[in-house]
This record gives structure tokens, sequence and C-alpha cells, in this order.
């Protein structure tokens, strides 16, 4: 038998590295085997439709999370998962099988521990999902970290409270069910991601908008303790919605919703929600929050005496949140309302009162004045809103978290998007930015510039680097300075420059009136 040449023995190790090359990478996790892919932007290997808990449908509609079951074989872990049920602009849309979670590695095979960065999705708690191509992850993962996307309930489905539902609970709970969702995925993340080269224990929690509002909850909730170390809100404020309504009136606001939706009273009444069409809940909810309570199905988290123990508001102004590092910010102008300069005036004097005088001259609007207007942050309307609902609700945040003795750095993003510069720098604008995928900013490309791409660098690394150290700064990045005297760092047009004090006199006026609020 003639022995194999050199030649040959070279060959045959080629084609079986080849052939190792070309397999799909598979993890086990603690319910079984999964099989993700290899996607040429990507650093690692991605993982896409993870369940991390058993479908929401049946019983377990408006129920807590409920841990996923083992499954046998290999589960193909390849393409997104449907969004939860909501009810959008062209109507309803996505599954109530919908809790599932996606992962991308820095390398493949693993070696060792990267820090964990877990996206929160925004949409007003009431739309969105981890499916927006913009939120891949391959970009912030070959900076060395393993990042998590997830979906979670929204709207009615994530959020309906009811006196049925808390009796049948343990906790005597009902609703924020979306917050247990994103809890039973860091928990998912704390018990398994150590399989995908990730550290249990350095997860960093960002999120925008409704994920950064969630996540400044969390930091509040007894439930979250432990579940991140690190943590990065973009442009939504606990303060913006008075951080959760009481319990008696989510479950008023619930009884209303069962009512339109046809429910009878006494035992026979969750049976009955839980029997009907998904679609037919979150359309008939949407409507009645529209036309009747002049509100949405989103952000209806509430004070449950289990979640949310008491105000997370307090629980902040207090200095009792969890003590970790913690990223605020907020873009420039995140809303341009579209009504007039004497609609204007009536809502500054019907929200702030006594202290109206003082709002109306910081905005320009004194003694029958158009109000003023700034190349940077708009008009009067757009000013008064983006303070009201991100900025100075921004840095109150900020300051309270510096008293309590916490490391907490702020930022204004400020750079717009190609096409757009007459928006200015709008809500939503910077979360290209953050994941390094502005060629994925649709429907059409903007012509972005190189510097664009190098905006989006510097904020890729501030956020990787916040997440290995629990601090923003290093390399050769321009000083983030710490947050809590009024300084904070902007990413303008030419660059990112340390400024300070945002918008004084009229965060003046706000902080006034939040402490009255807090004081009731």
């Amino acid at each position: 038998m003639r022995r194999p040449t050199i030649a040959l023995v070279i060959a045959l190790l080629s084609a079986s590295a080849a052939a190792a090359e070309q397999s799909p990478p598979r993890v086990t996790v603690a319910a079984g085997t999964l099989e993700g892919f290899f996607d040429a932007a990507a650093p690692g290997a991605v993982f896409k439709g993870i369940p991390f808990a058993q479908p929401p449908v049946g019983n377990l509609r408006w129920h807590e999370p409920v841990a996923i079951q083992a499954w046998t074989g290999v589960k193909r872990a390849a393409s997104f998962a449907p969004a939860c049920m909501q009810n959008g602009r062209e109507g309803p849309s996505g599954a109530e099988d919908c809790l599932y979670l996606n992962v991308w590695t820095p390398e493949w095979p693993t070696h060792g521990k990267h820090p964990v960065m877990l996206w929160l999705f925004g949409g007003a708690n009431s739309t969105g999902s981890a499916v927006n191509p913009v939120f891949d992850g391959s970009a912030l993962a070959q900076r060395g970290v393993v990042v998590v996307t997830i979906n979670h309930r929204v709207g009615v489905m994530g959020f309906l409270a009811h006196p049925a539902l808390a009796a049948e609970s343990p906790h005597k709970s009902s609703g924020n069910y979306a917050l247990l969702d994103q809890m039973m995925a860091l928990r998912w993340v704390r018990e398994n991601i150590a399989a995908f080269g990730g550290d249990p224990q350095h997860v960093t929690l960002f999120g925008q908008s409704s994920g950064s509002y969630d996540l400044l909850l969390l930091m509040t909730s007894p439930l979250a303790k432990g579940l991140f170390v690190n943590a990065i809100a973009q442009s939504g404020q606990l303060l913006s919605y008075s951080g959760s309504m009481p319990k008696a009136r989510a479950e008023e606001l619930g009884a209303r919703v069962a009512a339109v939706l046809g429910a009878p009273s006494g035992a026979q009444s969750l049976p009955y929600l839980r029997s009907l069409p998904a679609a037919e809940v979150v359309t008939k909810a949407a409507q009645l929050m529209r036309t009747d309570l002049d509100t949405d199905t989103g952000l209806l988290t509430n004070i449950d005496g289990w979640v949310l123990p008491e105000s997370p508001a307090r629980v902040f102004a207090e200095g009792r949140q969890m003590a970790i590092p913690l990223i605020v910010g907020n873009n420039a102008r995140e809303i341009t309302p579209q009504f007039s300069t004497d609609e204007l005036r009536q809502r500054i004097v019907a929200r702030y009162g006594d202290l109206a005088p003082a709002a109306l001259d910081a905005y320009g609007l004194a003694n029958g004045g158009e109000g003023q207007v700034d190349a940077l942050l708009g008009g009067a309307g757009s000013q008064w809103m983006t303070d009201t609902v991100q900025r100075c609700a921004a840095s109150m945040e900020v300051a309270w978290h510096a008293a309590a003795k916490h490391p907490v750095w702020q930022y204004q993003f400020e750079r717009s998007i190609p096409g757009r510069q007459a928006a200015g720098s709008f809500h939503g604008a910077e979360v290209a930015f953050v994941f390094g995928t502005l060629q994925r900013v649709g429907p059409t490309t903007p012509e972005f510039t190189a510097a664009d791409d190098h905006a989006s660098q510097q904020m890729q690394e501030y956020w990787t680097h916040f997440a290995k150290t629990g601090d923003p700064n290093g390399g050769s990045l321009p000083q983030w300075p710490r947050g809590g005297d009024g300084r904070y760092l902007a990413f303008t047009a030419e660059g990112s420059v340390a400024k300070a004090n945002l918008q004084p006199a009229p965060c003046h006026v706000f902080r006034e009136w939040t402490l009255r609020q807090l004081a009731k």
C-alpha cells in the first residue's frame, strides 16, 4: 500500500480546514443546541431568533414570562423572529410568539470572556422590535463585545393592568409584562452568554426612547438587581412620563380596555380576553386610547408593588437607584411640534402655573414675543418640547446620580442626517451612529460623509469602552467630562466637544416644577 505523499496530506488538511470553516457555528445553551451562521459583515458568529421564554399565548397572555422549555436536536438560529403583536400605522402586525433574542459574537470560536451589550429598542413601548436593520450588532461586535438585541411585548399586550390579572397573580401585580420580558432576557444572558464568549457578570444595558425609559425604570426595580452593571440611556428619560402611573389608575384604564373588547364581568373575563384574536385586541385597544383617552397603548408602566414598588422618579431623586455607571443623553432637537405660538404659550401656562412667567421669558415668549429661534435647537416650540421631554429631564437625572456618588456622563447629539438637515438632530438620529449602520438608514440611504463615519466610529468607541470599563474615556478619544456639574459632551458637526450648562434658564424652571411634583 502506497503511503500518501506530503502534497496529498497537505491537500487533505486544507480541504478539511476549508470544510470546517464552512460548517455553521453551533453552541449549546441550557435549553438545547443552536446553529447560527457567519455573516461577512460580522467578526464572529451570528445567532438570530433564539427563544428566551415560552410563547406568551393562551393562558400566558398577560402573564409574567415563563422559562423556555428544552428542545431536542439542533434548532436553527439563522433568521429574526417576528416582532411582538402591535398596532402600527398600517394596522396590526407581528405575532404573540415573539420572545426571542439575537446574538453577535466578536470572534468564533470564542476565546475568553467579552463584555456584553444588550439593546432595548424604542417605539413608545407600543411599537418596535429588534428586527430593524439599523440595530445590526456587527460593527459593535468588531470592537470586542458580544451584542444582544431582544424582542419584548409592547402596547396592550405588554402593559395591560386589570384587577382580575392582579387577583390571579401571586404577587398581586398586573401590567409591566414588557419589563418582566426584559428581565427574563437579562437572566437568559446571565445563564447562557458564556457559551457565546460573553461575560455574564459584565452586561451593559443600552436603549433608545422607550428602551431608554425602561432601563431607567429597571434601575429602580429590586427584581433587576445584579442583572446589568452599566447603563446607557439614549433619549428616553424617567421624568418624561413622571416615572409610571399609580396601580389603581392603570387597572382602571385596563378595565376600560376590557369593556371595549366586550369582556364579561367576573371569573370569565380573563378566559374571554385571552381567547380573542391578538389582532382584534391591539386594534380596538389602540382605537380606545387614541379617541377616548387621548393617549396611546404604550408607556403604561405602573407602580404595581412588585416590579416597581414605588415611584421610580422618587427613587432616583433620593439616590436609591442602582449604584452603577450611567450615560444619559438626548438629541438637540428631539421634537418639532406643529402647534402655534399662542398654543405654545397656553401649554406652558397650563403646565407651569405660577412658574410660567419665568418659562415664557426664557423662551422669548413674554410680552407677546414670538419666541427665540436657535440654529441648533430650533424654534421656541422645539426647544420647549425637547427641554421638558428630554434635555432638562436628562440633566436632573444626571445630577441625582452624581449626587448619590455614582459615575455618570451626559451627552447631547447635535449632528443631522444628510438630506434632512432642516429637521436638525431629531429623535432617533443618533442610533445608526451608535451601531455603525449608517448605510442601513432607510428607506433611501443618505449621502453620509467621511466626517459622519468618523463621528460614528467615535461613538462606537465611547459606547464599547464604557461597556468594557465603566468609563467611556480611553485611547485617543476627546475627553468626556463627568456629569453632574453641568458638563457634558456634545457630538457636533465639527466633532466631539466638551461643553457645559444645557439650556440653563428653561431647565431651572423645569427643575423647580419637577421638585414640586415630587413633594406632593
